[in-house]
């Protein structure tokens, strides 16, 4: 079977090989089909990143798992930047933020000889879509060809490649300089963990049994790992809440991510702010996350706080940030609201998806977060739909806009519910 190493590949290649087409989409459909192939690279990527870096670092340093989400802050500031040098300077004028902008050329009210915003005067938004596929198929290349990527021994132990694995562990025992220590008769050994939430039994037909078992075996072998996810109460208790908590935060997130640049951009049209100063504001709205990120990490070895009541204050700050957002309109308002609401959304974000795969043992361990990332991606999916019936056939206006951050904030609070309802004696256990 393809192993995460090739599906971490694969699923880069389609974010930057689409990134770069969705530049040149002339047509609506055409767009909604690019964006789907985006969204299944970034969606792939997403729960093997984790998983992986999980089984890679010492159990000491597991708050290196939610620092990894710094990236996504990083990112989103650089994306920022290059919006900021490339939107305002090639967009219609007036654009969509000004009073009265042109109407799109392929719209059918579109009157001929009359100014429209066409392809040739809108290529703003074309060449970041350019520039981030270029961006992304840069690391695609660094990833596949100049890194030298490795599976996880404990994922190539459970599908029975011992040699593989015994080389992964001397790759990494010469990175650090030291002895390997163990031998492929250690592994040999190594049936179960004693530590897992799973038995021995629960484990049958992994590790070296898999490489004699026929395609039908292993493909019961690999379906039975959706039933440890319900083997009990606790267990089945949260495996849904985990869902329930992807689905609202994706939900809500994804609803205010799709919507706040327009509304951003709408709110200071009406209070006179220009697009570049829209733009130029977002830099300073996303720069918080990478220091939130940082504080989310910390989290991991404080006591009193821990992670769990870290996700409750996160996740309620950040939907409480998005009700105020819809009630006030002054650029200082809507900058620092917005700060603050990709603030905690950036924390909660980091701690959710560094903990997930903690608390789920390793064989189920990729199962459970990708599972949980595609209700979480599908739900993102229904979002910008179950706003779209609040909005009216002529756009965004003060009373729409309520009700979508309305919306976002509602779903944004169920986190806090799902979070504090996780059984607490499995909200610590960090699975080797």
């Amino acid at each position: 079977m393809v192993g995460r190493r090739w599906a971490f590949n694969i699923t880069c290649l389609f974010s930057a090989a689409f990134g770069l087409g969705l530049g040149g989409c002339n047509t609506y459909n055409a767009f909604l089909v690019v964006t789907a192939f985006i969204g299944f690279g970034v969606g792939g990527n997403i729960p093997i990143d984790t998983t992986i870096c999980l089984e890679f670092i010492p159990q000491n340093k597991r708050f290196l798992l939610a620092l990894l989400s710094i990236f996504q802050p990083i990112g989103v500031v650089i994306c920022s930047a290059i919006a900021y040098g490339f939107i305002p300077k090639y967009s219609c004028d007036p654009n969509f933020s000004e009073e009265n902008p042109l109407i799109s050329c392929n719209d059918p009210e579109a009157v001929p000889g009359q100014p429209c915003c066409g392809k040739s005067n809108n290529m703003g938004w074309r060449y970041l879509m350019f520039t981030m596929g270029a961006i992304t198929l840069g690391v695609f290349f660094l990833r596949f060809v100049v890194f030298n990527f490795r599976e996880s021994p404990k994922f190539l132990v459970y599908r029975g490649q011992d040699e593989k694995a015994i080389g992964v562990l001397e790759h990494i025992a010469k990175t650090n300089k030291r002895p390997c220590g163990v031998s492929l008769a250690d592994f040999e050994a190594l049936t179960a963990e004693s530590d897992s939430q799973t038995s021995g039994e629960e484990l049958l037909g992994t590790g070296a049994k898999q490489l004699k078992a026929s395609w039908g075996t292993k493909i019961k072998v690999e379906l039975a790992r959706y039933k440890l996810l319900f083997k009990d109460f606790q267990m089945a208790r949260l495996t849904i809440l985990v869902w329930l908590t992807y689905i609202c935060d994706f939900w809500g997130f994804t609803l205010a991510g799709t919507y706040l640049p327009a509304i951003l951009a709408i709110k200071n049209g009406a209070i006179q702010v220009t697009l570049t100063e829209t733009y130029r504001s977002y830099m300073a709205i996303y720069c918080p996350g990478i220091v939130a990120v940082v504080i989310g990490s910390m989290m991991y070895k404080v006591p009193i706080i821990g992670r769990q009541l870290t996700m409750i204050i996160s996740s309620g700050l950040m939907a409480t940030s998005i009700f105020i957002y819809a009630t006030v309109n002054t650029q200082a308002a809507n900058i620092g609201l917005n700060m603050m609401e990709y603030f905690f959304q950036s924390m909660f974000n980091a701690v959710l998806y560094g903990w997930t795969p903690e608390v789920f043992a390793a064989p189920i361990r990729g199962t459970a977060c990708g599972v949980a990332s595609f209700w979480g991606r599908l739900f993102g999916i229904l979002a910008p739909i179950t706003a779209q019936s609040l909005i009216p056939k002529e756009g965004l206006d003060s009373l729409a806009i309520n009700q979508v951050l309305y919306l976002a904030g509602g779903l944004t609070f169920g986190c806090v519910l799902t979070i504090a309802l996780m059984p607490r004696n499995m909200l610590g256990k960090q699975s080797m």
